[in-house]
This record gives C-alpha cells, structure tokens and sequence, in this order.
C-alpha cells in the first residue's frame, strides 16, 4: 500500500475488494454500522466472537463487549475499554493471520487508529480499505437512542471530529492510511445486497 486511491460514493447492491483485505467499516457512533453488518451477514446480535461467513470473517467490535461483559465490573471504563479495543485488535490480527479476508466495525476513525489497522494489515500482506457509513449527526444521535447505547456529548464532540476530517479527506481523494475508501450514505447502505471479496489479491508487505 503505496498510496491512496480517489474515494467513491457508492449507491450499488455489491462493493467488491481484493481478495483477502481487511475492510473496516467506520462512522459517528449510531450511524448504523452493526445494524448493516447484521443484514448482510444474518448476525443476531449475540455473537461473542468472530462469524466466518464464506470467504470473510466478520468482526463487530461488539463482539469483543459481549466476550467481556460481566467479567471487568472491577475495573474503571477506560480500563475496560481498553481490554475490550485490545481483544478487538487481537481477533483482526488473527483472522488476518490465515489469509482470510476480514471485514470488521470500528466506530473509532481518529488517525493513530487508523494506522495501527494499516499496521496489521501490512505485517499479513492484506489490503486496507475503508467504508465509510455516513450519517448525520441527528441521525446517528437517533441510532443510539434506538439502541440505548447514547454516548456522551464529549465523546461524540470527539468523534464528530475525526470523523468530519477523515471524511473530507476521503472526500478529496486520498484513504491514507488506507489503499482507498468508499462513502456510503444510509440510502446507499439500505441498498446494498453483498459485499465480495473477488479481486487480485494483494501483494507482499512492505
């Protein structure tokens, strides 16, 4: 991964990507992200752990939360968080590990985040792509009170932004740390039918 590739606006039934990439699948929190991933991949919502689904492995960040809900009460929130974040990386470096591809939510986009997904991407010889799930910030405000997951308003302050500077540089051409992105509306996300991982694969790391 060398550069980046202009970003798109997609409103299409299928997106298609290399074979064999890591896909992380980002936006405000309550954009809609889990929600989609359920679709397309017929998740419940109760897995606590990875879901292979043909050739792809799917990896909700939730996943990680349910695996140690219950266990951590001990520990502050920022300790839990970062248990549940760490867990989450290690179940994407090792799905990464077997030369599947891997599709994964990740509701933070802030640059050093982005770049530790590079990271593993790059030590597997994978892609790096982003999807972006743009929501405004009343809709994805709605999504977490929909799910009764309503974050604060100093954390979504910090989300909103990350997420407004990766999505105007998505916007103007360039994913880096990403080989590219694709912006997806909700209108664009209720109309996709499947995502493929058909492509040439992707070369060595560098």
């Amino acid at each position: 991964m060398t550069g980046s590739v202009p970003a798109a606006r997609e409103a299409a039934p299928t997106l298609r990507f290399p074979a064999g990439s890591l896909v992380i699948l980002t936006g405000l929190p309550g954009a809609g992200k889990t929600t989609l991933l359920r679709r397309l991949y017929a998740l419940d919502g109760g897995e606590r752990r990875p879901v292979a689904a043909g050739p792809v492995t799917v990896i909700d960040s939730y996943q990680s939360r349910l695996w140690w809900a219950g266990r951590l009460g001990w520990a502050p929130k920022p300790a839990r968080t970062g248990v549940v974040f760490a867990t989450h990386l290690w179940r994407v470096h090792r799905a990464l590990a077997t030369g599947r591809a891997v599709i994964a939510h990740n509701r933070g986009c802030a640059p050093g985040v982005l770049r530790i997904f590079a990271w593993l991407a790059r030590r597997s010889g994978a892609a790096f792509h982003l999807l972006l799930l743009d929501a405004s910030p009343e809709a994805a405000r709605a999504g977490q009170r929909a799910r009764n997951r309503v974050v604060s308003e100093r954390t979504f302050a910090w989300h909103r932004r990350h997420w407004s500077a990766l999505l105007a540089r998505a916007r103007a051409g360039t994913a880096e740390p990403a080989a590219g992105a694709i912006v997806l509306d909700r209108a664009g996300a209720d109309l996709l039918e499947d995502i493929r991982f058909d492509g040439p694969p992707a070369g060595p790391p560098r």
